[in-house]
């Protein structure tokens, strides 16, 4: 049986890294982006350049992240974060490569530096001049009280959430450690993402031609899914803890 055996490559696995997209945090109530009825099919995208350059465009920015902060705040982790929390403490996991931007791998209670993430954080805000950091709490209420694109309150630079837009490079570090942990791992459990978005989408496949088993856990098609060893399209929240042993 299919699951039986990517569960014994799991258990049995010297070194697990795990890479996860938004079908995880979508069991948790956080709406996603890129399906047709996502948050960006309702919302103009803000280019980095148009945020720099345009206070209206800041203000429209501002105004996206101010809508969907309360459903990131108030999530909870669900099963297949758990999953990966069990896979840490037995000392498996290497690292958990993540492209959502909602915090819910550390609240489940893994690490911090054990979450590679790719696209960055919206819990935290961080002025793009000084480099002093607020938190996404305070940015929310001080827009609330009519900071419509919120400064830095110590050198006036612009706030920006600490995530990547449109525009902006990825994080050249965390790119960096991702492809090593990709390529030092006896299985790489991808998890809820498309695997179409680049460069993020390569890693399964760095991690495949390695030497690694690919295990690939996502509700639609992936174009990645000829390469794996073993494909589940079914719950994440379901099948995870299945593969792990809970």
């Amino acid at each position: 049986m299919n699951l039986d055996q990517a569960k014994h490559w799991i258990t049995a696995g010297k070194s697990v890294t795990g890479f996860t997209g938004a079908g995880i945090s979508t069991e948790s109530g956080i709406p996603d982006f890129r399906s047709p009825n996502g948050v960006w099919s309702r919302n103009r995208t803000v280019y980095f350049q148009e945020f720099m350059n345009n206070e209206t465009d800041r203000i429209e920015y501002w105004r996206q992240k101010v809508e969907s902060w309360p459903a990131m705040r108030d999530a909870s982790p669900n099963p297949g974060h758990i999953a990966f929390v069990k896979l840490a403490r037995e000392h498996k996991l290497i690292a958990l490569i993540t492209q959502n931007i909602d915090g819910l791998h550390q609240r489940s209670g893994l690490k911090a530096d054990l979450v590679l993430e790719l696209h960055g954080t919206t819990s935290k805000v961080t002025c793009l001049t000084c480099r002093d950091d607020i938190s996404m709490d305070e940015a929310f209420e001080r827009i609330s009280q009519g900071e419509l694109a919120p400064k830095c309150r110590l050198c006036r630079g612009l706030l920006k959430p600490a995530t990547v837009s449109f525009g902006q490079t990825l994080p050249m570090n965390v790119l960096h450690e991702s492809r090593q942990a990709a390529q030092t791992c006896t299985v790489f459990l991808a998890v809820g993402s498309s695997l179409v978005v680049e460069p993020a989408a390569s890693l399964p496949l760095l991690a495949k031609q390695a030497g690694a088993k690919l295990i690939i856990v996502n509700q639609s098609k992936t174009p990645l899914d000829r390469f794996a060893d073993f494909v589940f399209r079914d719950n994440i929240s379901q099948v995870l803890p299945q593969l792990v042993g809970i």
